[in-house]
């Protein structure tokens, strides 16, 4: 009897462990549920004319890409290139999907955190229709998010950070930033929030040595190829668009070889639109327009020191739209956020989709809805939608635990501020951009408050 007892016990604890988790692990269920309704609703993926396909043809021809594509993602793809299948590409980003809002629950747990508020910061990520839309297109975004929640997560999971452990937090930024360029200086930003915490010269020197050494052998093999020591071939040009909504060349006077880079009179509704429009500067100039990277970037530097005050307006702008009530479609032809529709939508017209058929996917096809399941969706979309006023009120309850409580929300707050503004300094806002700050801020205002006694139940 003293050994069944014995036994007993053991499996008793683990009985009422799980029990304390039973809310999060119905929710999480359901957002299952979500997502099968998702590749249920919309066959086989979401597939856009550049970015899908370049991802796609670089996983079939490894190769540093010259544009705005590092090859973290192209590499997910080729690992599940076998299987020939889009739809399991968005299948393992479902996944990846529930995977942040396991992490962020965990992590929530981990640190003390009251029951309700776990489950309350992994809601928007289980079950906002924006992101059950984007794990269901080919794009780098929910690789990215991962990683980088993935990352944090390492890093928070105790109190006292050892240096295994950021090393392996710096694996998976260094993963996030060859995904995703803007992780590069989100890397820098966790080293400076570290390095304020005391976090100690071991953990530091591991997160640096294990983050950057994955990027220079990256910047190298790109340097064989492209003969510049670089993560992208894009950032000029993106930096150059950014500052197309201001520049002013009576104030910058730029030298000759870049005054062909001046506003030209052609106004369009959004920076980013600078990049492709056909009757914008850059693509006016011969050649292909990211060959004029170098040149961009220093044109843009030289706008931005010669109106400084300009620029932060522009940043400032534009990042606030992240706080609208109803979504404000930026650029105007995009579909800000209630993307789901009825209809079947065409593969593009681009050299690719022939390619890629051949050697990726021969069942590619347009995208098409089917009921019932789309019918949900879009009805869905409307109520499951994290509202901009509601997004700013975390961002400031987690200001206030970054103030109040420094050592457990100043690294997810800081970084979720990052996201939210980075990509509007280097190039434009997009609603796609803000979606990666919202499991930041969610983890961050949870850690606003107090901690709980371990065996809370929820």
């Amino acid at each position: 009897m003293l050994t069944d007892t014995r036994t007993a016990l053991p499996a008793r604890r683990r009985s009422a462990a799980l029990a304390g988790h039973r809310v999060f692990a119905v929710l999480l269920a359901l957002a299952a549920v979500l997502r099968v309704v998702t590749m249920l609703g919309y066959r086989p993926a979401t597939l856009y004319w550049y970015d899908s396909f370049t991802y796609l043809d670089t996983a079939v021809h490894p190769a540093p890409s010259a544009t705005f594509h590092p090859i973290g993602y192209p590499l997910l793809l080729r690992a599940l290139l076998p299987f020939h299948s889009v739809e399991l590409v968005v299948a393992v980003q479902h996944v990846l999907g529930l995977g942040v809002g396991v992490l962020l629950y965990a992590v929530l747990r981990r640190r003390s955190v009251p029951g309700w508020a776990a489950v309350a910061a992994s809601v928007p990520v289980l079950f906002d229709a924006s992101f059950l839309r984007l794990e269901h297109a080919v794009l780098s975004d929910t690789q990215f998010v991962f990683l980088v929640v993935a990352g944090v997560s390492v890093l928070m999971w105790s109190p006292e950070l050892s240096a295994r452990a950021a090393a392996w937090a710096g694996l998976l930024f260094a993963g996030a930033a060859l995904t995703r360029t803007i992780a590069l200086p989100l890397l820098v930003l966790v080293v400076l929030v570290l390095a304020v915490r005391r976090a100690g010269w071991r953990p530091l020197v591991a997160l640096v040595l294990t983050g950057t050494l994955p990027l220079a052998a990256y910047a190298a093999w790109y340097a064989q190829h492209h003969g510049r020591f670089a993560l992208s071939g894009a950032d000029g040009v993106a930096l150059w668009a950014r500052t197309m909504t201001f520049a002013d060349c009576d104030r910058i006077q730029p030298p000759p070889d870049r005054a062909a880079l001046c506003p030209n009179g052609t106004v369009l509704d959004a920076a980013s639109e600078y990049v492709w429009a056909a009757r914008s500067p850059l693509n006016r100039l011969p050649g292909d327009r990211f060959s004029h990277n170098d040149r961009a970037r220093a044109f843009a530097i030289d706008a931005i020191l010669a109106q400084p005050l300009d620029y932060l307006g522009d940043v400032v702008r534009d990042t606030s739209i992240a706080f609208s009530w109803t979504p404000i479609a930026h650029p105007a032809r995009t579909t800000p956020a209630f993307g789901f529709r009825h209809g079947q939508w065409a593969l593009p017209d681009q050299p690719l989709v022939g390619k890629v058929q051949r050697e990726y996917d021969p069942d590619i096809r347009g995208l098409s809805s089917a009921a019932p399941y789309a019918d949900f969706l879009i009805a869905y979309q409307y109520a499951a939608y994290l509202r901009g006023p509601l997004l700013g009120a975390i961002l400031l309850l987690g200001a206030a635990g970054a103030v109040l409580r420094p050592r457990r929300a100043l690294l997810p707050w800081a970084i979720a501020m990052g996201l939210l503004v980075g990509p509007v300094a280097v190039l434009d806002f997009d609603h796609r951009y803000v979606l990666p700050v919202i499991p930041l801020a969610c983890l961050a205002a949870a850690l606003a408050f107090p901690r709980y006694g371990i065996n809370s139940r929820m």
